[in-house]
C-alpha cells in the first residue's frame, strides 16, 4: 500500500507520487510490488470501487531511480499528459551524485543509444544504427565535495537508462551504478533521483510544479546542501 508522505497531489484527473527507489514503475518478470499495482490498489481502496481500477502510466522511472511521477486517473487526462511529453510543457529535473567532476561544469550532451533487451543495457552507437534513438539532457554542475558532485539534470527525452550511460560517457558516472559505474554498491543505491516535475493539468490548464528530496538518510545525499536547490 502506498504511503500517506508518498502522494503529493490528488483530485478527480491524477495523483503525483514520490517512487520510493528500487520499487519498478510496472509489474516485471521479478513479481515484485510495482508502482502502477500499487498506485490502483491505493485508490480501489481508498474509495472503495469495484473491479478493476483505471490508471494510467503516463511516463517512467528506472527501478533503481526514485522521485516524483504522476499517473492519470482517466483516460482524457493519460492521453492530454502524454501529449505534453512531445513538447517543452513536461519538464523531468533530477539530482545525481556523480564521481568526479565533469570537465564543462555545465553542458548539453546529445548522444544516440540503443538498448540491448538481452542484457538490459544501453550503450552509445553511431546515429544511424538500426534501432538508435537519440538522447539528449542538460546538465549543472551545482556543488562538490570529497571528491564527488552534485549534478542537476534535466531530461529533454526519455530513454531508458539515458542520465546513466550520458553521464557515464563524461567519466564522471552517477555514484552506485552497477551497470554503467566504476563501483557498485552493496546497498543498491544509485545516486538518481526525480526532485521536480512540471506539467500542465490536463482539465484546469494550470501550471503544476512538484517537488521530493532525495533520501538524505543515504550515502552521497547528505554530503551536499540539497535544500538550497529545492524551494518547498
Amino acid at each position: 500500500m502506498l504511503q500517506k508522505e508518498d502522494i503529493l497531489f490528488e483530485d478527480n484527473h491524477i495523483i503525483v507520487v514520490r517512487k520510493p527507489q528500487n520499487i519498478p514503475t510496472q509489474a516485471d518478470i521479478t513479481g515484485d510490488a510495482d508502482m502502477l499495482s500499487l498506485v490502483k490498489e491505493y485508490i480501489k481502496e481508498t474509495y472503495h470501487k469495484p473491479g478493476n481500477v483505471y490508471v494510467g502510466l503516463v511516463h517512467r522511472l528506472d527501478r533503481p531511480t526514485g522521485g516524483v511521477m504522476v499517473f492519470a486517473k482517466t483516460s482524457k487526462a493519460a492521453a492530454r499528459l502524454s501529449e505534453q511529453l512531445k513538447t517543452d510543457a513536461f519538464q523531468k529535473t533530477y539530482f545525481a551524485v556523480v564521481e568526479g567532476t565533469p570537465r564543462e561544469r555545465a553542458g548539453r550532451l546529445e548522444h544516440y543509444l540503443k538498448k540491448d533487451e538481452k542484457e538490459n543495457k544501453v550503450v552509445i552507437v553511431p546515429m544511424l544504427t538500426e534501432g538508435a534513438k537519440k538522447a539528449v539532457l542538460n546538465y549543472k554542475v551545482l556543488e562538490e565535495a570529497q571528491g564527488y558532485s552534485l549534478v542537476q539534470i534535466q531530461l529533454i527525452t526519455g530513454r531508458s537508462h539515458q542520465a546513466r550511460v550520458q553521464m557515464a560517457s563524461l567519466k564522471t558516472p552517477i555514484y552506485g551504478d552497477a551497470k554503467y559505474g566504476k563501483h557498485a554498491t552493496t546497498t543498491n543505491n544509485l545516486n538518481l533521483f526525480a526532485v521536480e516535475l512540471r506539467f500542465e493539468h490536463p482539465v484546469q490548464k494550470t501550471q503544476m510544479v512538484f517537488r521530493a528530496y532525495p533520501p538524505t538518510e543515504k550515502p552521497m545525499w547528505n554530503l551536499f546542501h540539497l535544500e538550497k536547490y529545492l524551494e518547498f
